[in-house]
């Protein structure tokens, strides 16, 4: 079995023997699928003879969630639906100044001969005014909002692994190390299925 020289420094629950030192260690090197893993010291892993450290993966960059076109597509939307509100309330506008020019000459007309009748028509363009002032301060409660341009956020930092080279010699006994456990697993198995030797005499 072929692994590759890639093994992630872990730590593990229990310390055992260092494969160089033999000193009690709690730092295992293992592949990515633990074909193959040993304990070593700390110390060793800076020793280039032993095993060099592997640079890091460069993270792939992160893609922003809304592009940039989609931004000005909502904002020029939302700034025509604007124009088009202004539109209307410049209509309105118009609309009631006819209507209050046509309340006013009424209203002059009754209080040619009255003098109580003129606070009623003061009273009546005084509604007018504050109708059209309260239809002018309400707000259209279906706006629209336009999303912010924001900054991406930073990619959340996932725990990694410190990943090392072993050196060329170490790596080959490893090799040899693991075929010779692979043979010994083999021969345990293949020991029962050989026939006996014979145990009656010639004759």
């Amino acid at each position: 079995m072929v692994f590759p020289n890639f093994y992630y420094k872990r730590t593990a629950a229990t310390a055992k023997a260092c494969y160089i030192c033999y000193k009690p260690t709690a730092t295992v090197l293992a592949t990515i699928d633990t074909a193959d893993f040993f304990y070593t010291c700390p110390v060793h892993l800076t020793d280039r003879g032993f095993a060099t450290r592997a640079p890091e993966p460069e993270p792939e960059p992160r893609k922003p969630s809304v592009s940039p076109e989609e931004i000005a597509k909502v904002k020029q939307e939302w700034e025509e639906k604007q124009r088009q509100k202004k539109d209307k309330e410049k209509d309105k506008d118009k609309v009631q100044g006819k209507e209050g020019g046509q309340v006013d000459g009424e209203a002059k007309s009754d209080t040619e001969g009255t003098e109580g009748v003129p606070k009623d028509a003061e009273g009546k363009e005084a509604d007018v005014g504050t109708k059209a002032d309260s239809k002018q301060e309400k707000k259209p409660a279906n706006a629209v909002i336009v999303p912010s341009a924001s900054p991406s956020e930073e990619p959340t930092s996932r725990p990694t692994h410190e990943r090392y080279v072993l050196h060329r010699d170490i790596f080959a006994l490893r090799n040899t190390d693991h075929r010779r456990r692979r043979q010994a697993a083999q021969t345990k198995d293949l020991v029962p299925r050989l026939p006996g030797a014979p145990k009656s005499t010639l004759p």
